[in-house]
């Protein structure tokens, strides 16, 4: 793992121990198979008492974690900024290689023979690390929606939904997790508003987090509600001041919510039979890869 010094850098004794701290929750997390985002990595902090939970902490921290992946003190792998990343084209060394690559990738769409069609929306694009494994091993879509979706992509989805109802008469299932806060909540409204608009009622919105039960069940760090928000008032008068963020979520917690609420539209018996023919299929296309020079 990649601890790299580039600029030698002598820290204080309290910035040791937050590197220190830093560095055992990172552990933590790998052996789960998660890495953090500096945001994360933040909450993990403030959720054990080791910082407080204020803007001025996150960029002091965020200050001490950046020198310490300089001076070598930290993992440059184990943190991640999921809103950049490098775009470019496939490149195999034969065709051999590209043959063996669509016998790794091919996949039947095991969503096509089950009631449900479901999809996965989640507020922040920082988060997408976190539920990609779960969505992508139940075949199941994922969306950043970045906030409020924009009206061009709230109806293209519209009709990829939409379409899923008409032509193979599934129940399009939109399964949303965002902020609990005045704006994150009402995003969920602001969906289901929009989809019943675009498909007549058609698309079937559940939000699965943050809800206020989990804030009771997890003791996620709480924020000040935003009173720039317009949104505020209704929200201060059902849920009081505080606010929470998805991110302060543990991973794991995330994860296992999806899975389980996937599992809810899943039918295995159909799910199986299309594996079995999925998993035929690849063995042809190996076996092709593999003779590929005797052609």
């Amino acid at each position: 793992m990649p601890k790299i010094c580039y600029i030698p850098k002598s820290f204080t004794a309290p910035s040791l121990e937050i590197i220190e701290q830093a560095n055992d929750i990172i552990t933590e997390y790998s052996e789960q198979g998660f890495d953090l985002t500096l945001r994360q990595l933040y909450y993990q902090f403030v959720s054990r008492d080791l910082i407080a939970n204020k803007q001025s902490e996150y960029k002091r921290l965020g200050s001490i974690i950046n020198d310490a992946r300089l001076a070598g003190m930290i993992d440059w792998n184990t943190i991640e900024d999921r809103t950049r990343n490098l775009q470019r084209l496939s490149h195999w060394d034969s065709p051999a290689d590209i043959l063996e690559t669509c016998a790794n990738q091919f996949r039947y769409d095991k969503w096509k023979n089950q009631e449900y069609r479901v999809e996965v929306w989640i507020e922040k694009d920082a988060l997408v690390g976190v539920i990609e494994d779960i969505c992508n091993e139940h075949d199941v879509p994922f969306f950043s929606c970045r906030g409020y979706t924009s009206q061009s992509e709230m109806w293209r989805a519209a009709r990829r939904l939409k379409n899923y109802h008409d032509r193979n008469d599934q129940i399009p299932i939109i399964i949303h997790l965002g902020d609990h806060d005045p704006s994150g909540i009402d995003m969920t409204r602001d969906i289901q508003s929009r989809m019943d608009l675009f498909t007549r009622g058609k698309i079937k919105i559940e939000r699965i987090a943050l809800n206020i039960g989990q804030v009771d069940r997890y003791n996620p760090p709480p924020n000040p509600a935003k009173l720039s928000d317009t949104r505020c008032k209704a929200y201060i008068l059902e849920y009081g001041e505080s606010s929470w963020e998805l991110d302060a979520l543990e991973p794991s917690v995330m994860v296992d919510l999806i899975g389980n609420t996937i599992k809810r539209y899943k039918d295995d018996g159909k799910w199986e039979v299309m594996v079995d023919k999925e998993t035929h299929e690849k063995l042809r296309l190996q076996e092709t890869a593999n003779n590929w020079e005797d052609q």
